[in-house]
């Protein structure tokens, strides 16, 4: 079979529109991620023999009318369609349009929105034919087989659909996460075949960077955060060594220029034994590169030392508050003990931290937000991010809040401004959406312009150019965001 895997366009004349990242939106600082979890499935689905188009409408600025007619031309049999909160109703529209368009080909969403909402979303459009609950991979080759031997899909778990001969809505069981990471081919592969990689920025990370995964699941139990809780799960599964260092010896052979790799696991760090092995095998095998991860704030300096030494620069760590008690409802698992020493031997480590900071978690008080502002200054990241609280369906902080009244709208395009920044649309009790939207502006004012994080930048950028580099890289973009602030429309 023929099938097209679509990111569709959306907000084309504002910036590049990243729906893969944890909170979909067009960012400051020029952040512009890989349609990462799409180009899996693509490969996957390639793998078993299938004629496979991945095409990246934000990545290449695409209008509908040109992606459309690409589409057209490769008469794809099934549309795989991605989505995200602040863009479904855009979605929707341009699935359906395709639909319109190519009436025989079977069209299909996939993503974090549609596995929250998936009788929701279909109910938006009628030609939509169906949604993926969960990891798109085994569910869309199941769908294949059955669509090719005209099966009823009523049996297929992970699946939401449309049934046409009475058009009701069917949701299926949800299906068992995926165990053997390893049968699902490199995603790299992918990227060199149907994507170019230069189009892809990451501002705490050097250009071009090149995304890959080395697990799957979170074993954490935050409340916010939205992949762990509805794509990949709660359990945690991971490549073997082999696959992954394999993986990123291809990357050096094939990426010329390569500034670094990206390890997006929700936490990368989530086992400090298997970190450990990863870094000797990395030193054994001498492969030189460097390359990042998601971590949390508990790793030692014998660990991050080894790190290091194995080509690690960067680590991206939620600190999220200055509040315990705030940690503690957040589920985070973590106390606020552990991050003064984990950022002073981080430093010792080598290691630079991308730190981020959230308000709006249950509970906060001005008192808290003024915590989180004063513990970033006192951590000092490399990089900090402030964001207010976003909250998205399928995640417990969403119920929650949806439960008490505390989301401002129903509307999901509201999450995002005009202009496709982020939007806070949750009101707490004691702090309106807006007061943390300034607050967190306000943050970045006195982090980034403090006269010592400047005089540090600069000797950065002396020592290191290619730090330096990234670091004038993303202040382009973020400079206006910086000195003028977030406007709520």
């Amino acid at each position: 079979m023929r099938l097209a895997f679509i990111n569709p366009p959306f907000l084309n004349r504002h910036g590049r529109y990243s729906r893969e990242q944890r909170s979909p939106a067009i960012t400051k600082s020029g952040t512009f991620y890989y349609p990462m979890w799409l180009s899996y499935a693509a490969g996957f689905m390639e793998s078993l023999g299938h004629e496979v188009r991945l095409l990246d409408a934000p990545a290449k600025k695409l209008p509908p009318e040109l992606l459309s007619d690409q589409i057209e031309r490769f008469k794809p049999d099934i549309v795989v369609v991605a989505t995200s909160t602040p863009s479904i109703y855009g979605d929707v529209s341009y699935a359906a349009s395709l639909k319109d368009l190519l009436p025989e080909s079977f069209v299909v969403l996939v993503g974090v929105h549609v596995t929250a909402l998936p009788a929701e979303t279909l109910s938006l459009d009628e030609s939509i034919d169906a949604a993926v609950i969960g990891e798109y991979e085994p569910v869309l080759s199941e769908l294949t087989q059955r669509l090719g031997e005209g099966r009823d899909l009523s049996g297929v778990p992970g699946l939401a659909f449309r049934r046409r001969s009475d058009n009701a809505l069917v949701v299926n069981d949800s299906r068992e996460p995926l165990k053997d990471l390893d049968s699902i081919p490199w995603v790299t592969r992918t990227y060199r075949k149907h994507l170019d990689y230069r189009d892809y920025f990451y501002s705490g990370n050097l250009f071009p960077i090149v995304v890959m995964v080395s697990s799957r699941g979170c074993p954490n139990r935050c409340i916010f955060c939205s992949y762990p809780q509805t794509v990949t799960g709660r359990a945690w599964r991971t490549r073997s060594m082999e696959d992954v260092i394999g993986e990123m010896e291809f990357i050096v052979r094939e990426f010329s220029p390569l500034g670094e790799i990206m390890f997006e696991d929700d936490t990368f760090t989530a086992n400090r034994e298997r970190t450990i092995r990863f870094c000797e095998e990395i030193l054994r095998r001498e492969l030189k590169v460097k390359w990042s991860c998601n971590a949390r704030a508990d790793l030692d300096e014998k660990t991050m030392k080894l790190m290091q030494r194995a080509g690690c620069r960067s680590l991206l760590v939620g600190f999220e508050s200055g509040s315990q008690e705030l940690l503690d409802r957040m589920k985070k698992g973590t106390s606020l003990g552990i991050y003064k020493q984990f950022m002073a031997e981080s430093k010792k480590a080598g290691l630079l931290v991308n730190g981020a900071f959230l308000v709006g978690m249950p509970g906060e008080t001005v008192e808290t937000m003024e915590k989180t502002l004063a513990m970033a200054k006192s951590l000092n990241p490399d990089v900090a991010q402030f964001f207010p609280v976003m909250v998205y369906p399928g995640t417990r902080l969403h119920d929650l809040y949806l439960e008490n009244g505390y989301i401002s709208s129903s509307n999901y395009r509201d999450y995002i401004t005009e202009e496709g920044l982020h939007r806070c649309i949750v009101n707490l009790p004691n702090i309106s959406a807006v007061e943390m939207v300034e607050f967190c502006d306000r943050c970045r004012r006195e982090f980034y312009l403090r006269p010592g994080y400047v005089g540090y930048k600069f000797a950065q950028l002396i020592r290191d150019p290619a730090e330096g580099i990234r670091t004038l890289k993303a202040f382009r973009k973020f400079a206006k965001h910086l000195f003028f602030g977030t406007r709520m429309r």
